[in-house]
């Protein structure tokens, strides 16, 4: 998955090696503080639809970094098709980061609630009927799913790009 994504960071265009090593270089700057990643996935309501995906780092309480990707455009014509896909996208994702930060960095930094998948689903809305299966997907894949109001990976950050 990650050999051909490109990832915006202010004015760069990062390879997705390029991205862990940013998100390596960031935490042995501070090794002693805790970390947390947000990986997060929007699209608009269009035919065919172009996702956005986030991946944030967090150095809690002193803040962080995020990186940003589009998918080529994917058809996915109902809005249950778009929160499905952007649910998978966030998933397949977090996988690959989580598996090589590991690696990387070590197993302290990235498991147990420390790396999660923001959904871009609430209890307010048409989204209300899609949390328990998304948020079900995400917990079945070992992660933790975070919902709206607290999914700003998801609603905040990659909706800015889309």
């Amino acid at each position: 998955m990650g050999e051909n994504m490109k990832f915006h960071n202010e004015d760069r265009l990062l390879t997705f090696d390029e991205l862990i090593s940013e998100l390596v270089r960031f935490v042995k700057d501070q090794p002693e503080r805790e970390y947390k990643i947000v990986v997060g996935t929007d699209s608009r309501a269009s035919s065919p639809t172009r996702f956005v995906t986030a991946v944030s780092i967090l150095r809690v309480k002193n803040g962080g970094r995020y990186f940003w990707m589009r998918t080529e455009e994917i058809q996915a014509p109902t809005m249950r098709e778009r929160i499905y896909k952007e649910t998978m996208q966030s998933i397949a994702l977090t996988q690959e980061l989580r598996s090589l930060l590991r690696d990387k960095i070590g197993e302290e930094y990235f498991w147990d609630g420390k790396i999660s998948v923001h959904l871009d689903v609430g209890t307010n809305g048409p989204t209300r009927e899609l949390i328990d299966a998304v948020v079900g997907m995400v917990k079945g894949y070992g992660l933790e799913a975070v919902i709206k109001p607290d999914s700003f990976g998801a609603f905040v950050l990659a909706d800015r790009h889309t």
